[in-house]
């Protein structure tokens, strides 16, 4: 049963009140998302303005954070029996929905441009010289593939609803711009995951491109892979469960 009394009302409009400054800073620092168009497309080194957008984007993510904290213990401390359920309710699927820190043995991988020196084939443009959306998309689903349990790039957690698009010789990850080599880890079983790389065409796709013009490409094992939990906007507003 709910609390009652004007005690317990009075603390409601704070928490929407938060919420709602907490979800427009969410907005605001999540603005650049991706819609899956190609990362081939030519452009130049976006330099210190990369380095600038990073830094914003990161405060504002951290500013989004610390907001999101002060409304759940709002919630907590307003609400009843059945709120409290919900909220534990919520805390479950925390996991699977990549809320939170998952560590374990895993791969890392970096993909990166191929070296200046090296010149596009006959009949291929320097396209062929970069890594691209596609390249990254690749090797992030066949480490899903493999069964990995939590999977980053450069640091950050993708999740169901993460954007990964290029704009110039940059990639860009839920509104923040980051540069080759692009660093993908995966918590999991090692065996499963390097077997979903070999059995992935578009993988090895890329591995011909290694062989031809020099592609960076770099797949270890590690004993300890540490996946945060990813701090952005959930942006998923429905999804039904696909059967076996």
């Amino acid at each position: 049963m709910a609390r009652s009394g004007t005690h317990a009302r009075t603390r409601w409009p704070v928490a929407v009140f938060a919420a709602s400054v907490t979800a427009g800073l969410v907005f605001a620092a999540a603005s650049t998302t991706a819609d899956g168009s190609d990362l081939r497309p030519a452009g130049g080194d976006a330099g210190s303005l990369v380095g600038d957008r990073a830094r914003a984007a990161e405060q504002r993510r951290v500013e989004a954070r610390d907001l999101q904290a002060q409304v759940d213990e709002l919630s907590r401390s307003a609400g009843g029996t059945g709120l409290r359920g919900l909220i534990r309710e919520i805390e479950e699927l925390d996991v699977p929905a990549g809320l939170t820190r998952v560590t374990g043995p895993g791969l890392r991988i970096a993909l990166d441009d191929a070296p200046r020196t090296v010149k596009a084939p006959p009949g291929q443009d320097d396209n062929a010289l970069v890594v691209h959306q596609q390249d990254i998309q690749a090797f992030v689903n066949a480490m899903w593939a493999g069964g990995a349990r939590a999977v980053t790039l450069q640091g950050q957690r993708l999740i169901s609803t993460t954007g990964i698009k290029c704009v110039g010789s940059t990639v860009i990850l839920d509104g923040v711009p980051y540069s080759p080599p692009y660093v993908i880890e995966a918590v999991g079983d090692v065996r499963s995951l390097q077997a979903a790389l070999d059995v992935s065409p578009q993988v090895q796709l890329y591995r011909q491109y290694v062989r031809r013009v020099e592609l960076g490409l770099s797949v270890q094992p590690r004993f300890e892979v540490t996946a945060k939990a990813y701090g952005g906007t959930v942006g998923l507003r429905h999804a039904t469960a696909l059967s076996d």
